[in-house]
């Protein structure tokens, strides 16, 4: 079994980065490795951060310089320097006096005068990243607005409509579902064993990252082959099937700044009614009769980490979250001079923020979902050299959970998964149901 996971984790997590994903561009010759000098690349306060730099052109060590710049998180700090290049390599050395991430930016210079190549290198270290605050509290009537909107969603017949269609993987049953919920409907495929008994099946809801698509087919009938009661949902409730153009031309048109939509009011904002149709989600999911009564799993990377802390903060049902380099971390972040995660919804103008988007954002920020769950457990994972979703936005909330928890380092990783850290989801969402 553990030699299918590489395979089995490649087509369940595939429709969570596929829809950003941009055409390639000519591959540079040059390329250059960044790493911090200790293999866990972690550091205490204060500490000397080494990191080792290395330049190839066309696969032999380069010649020439390296200019390099310390950032936090992206933010500049008064820590760079210009290096010569012995036998392609060099380093470079930085420090943080709290808490966070520090990212070495490294560019090659075939000499002290001659043009930078258009290439960087990138290298990240954490600095006690366990002891990563939120920017701001939990607000006081946070739990009351939940809620009081869940209420509201209650009141909502939940008028499900289950249609039956070809199912792309032999022994599993696929179903188009659609409720009704708060504004748009929710929109996904299920699946489930044929033949599955009552009360047998775990479920699992896998929800999408940013961009504008339809659900996964294929990513719920694979989690049905593994013998759960499976459900892929779009994030925006947008009819399925609709050829590829339908939802590209949504994406470039009315729906290009969903994530700015009524950004200053909390019960309006587009986050808030995205994190309603998870409920809804799951209201479908437990009436099914062949729901094991046990567990409940959101998973999902990215916005879709996002939707998955958010269900396990205000759906009690919840039993187990996976959520990859989790967008919505974190909003206010500016206000301690760091970085803000995706969806950065907060604008700042002359460098201060706007508060009353602040304040709204606060009731859809992964800080206070996480400090609200009573899931039994939960797995992360962190790219140390992620400029969407920073490092040490994403420790924020993963500090601020109350339950057994673990966290994946992808250390190399910017704003993707690498092969360990999808099968590092799937295996815990196996281990949290037993298989």
């Amino acid at each position: 079994m553990t030699r299918l996971l590489p395979l089995v984790a490649a087509l369940l997590w595939q429709p969570l980065y596929a829809q950003n994903a941009k055409k390639a561009e000519p591959e540079s010759p040059i390329k250059i490795a960044a790493r911090a000098e200790r293999k866990d690349a972690t550091y205490r306060q204060g500490e000397k951060v080494v990191f080792q730099l290395r330049v190839t052109d066309q696969g032999k060590p380069a010649a020439g310089v390296v200019e390099w710049t310390i950032v936090k998180d992206g933010l500049p700090t008064e820590q760079k320097g210009v290096t010569e290049l012995r036998d392609g390599k060099a380093v470079a050395v930085g420090s943080l006096d709290e808490p966070g991430f520090i990212q070495v930016r490294a560019v090659y210079r075939a000499g002290p005068k001659a043009k930078a190549a258009p290439v960087v290198g990138l290298g990240g270290a954490a600095i006690d990243p366990t002891s990563i605050k939120p920017s701001l509290p939990v607000p006081d009537d946070f739990d009351a607005f939940w809620g009081s909107m869940k209420q509201k969603l209650a009141a909502v017949p939940v008028e499900p409509s289950i249609r039956p269609v070809k199912a792309p993987t032999a022994g599993v049953e696929s179903f188009d579902v659609t409720a009704t919920a708060l504004g748009q409907p929710i929109s996904a495929y299920m699946a489930k064993p044929v033949g599955a008994k009552p009360r047998s099946l775990p479920i699992i809801l896998t929800v999408h990252g940013a961009g504008v698509n339809d659900s996964s087919l294929g990513g719920s009938a694979s989690w049905a082959a593994r013998g759960f009661l499976a459900m892929d949902m779009n994030a925006h409730g947008l009819p399925n099937g609709k050829p590829r153009q339908y939802y590209a031309d949504l994406y470039a048109g009315p729906m290009k700044g969903y994530r700015y939509e009524n950004r200053n009011d909390r019960e309006k904002g587009y986050f808030t009614g995205m994190m309603l149709r998870l409920v809804r989600a799951i209201d479908v999911l437990t009436a099914q009769p062949e729901w094991d009564g046990k567990h409940v799993v959101v998973s999902g990377a990215s916005q879709g980490g996002y939707q998955a802390i958010a269900a396990a903060g205000i759906d009690g049902r919840v039993t187990f979250f996976a959520a990859g380099v989790p967008a919505g971390c974190d909003h206010s972040g500016m206000l301690a001079n760091r970085i803000a995660g995706w969806p950065k919804i907060v604008p700042v103008l002359d460098g201060k923020p706007d508060m009353k988007v602040v304040e709204a954002a606060r009731y859809v920020d992964c800080v206070n979902f996480a400090a609200r769950t009573k899931a039994k457990g939960a797995y992360f994972t962190v790219g140390f050299i992620d400029t969407t979703c920073p490092p040490t936005s994403i420790y924020a909330a993963y500090n601020q959970l109350p339950i057994p928890k673990q966290i994946y380092d992808d250390i190399p990783s910017g704003h993707s998964h690498s092969q360990a850290a999808r099968d590092g989801m799937t295996q815990a969402v196996l281990r949290h149901v037993g298989r």
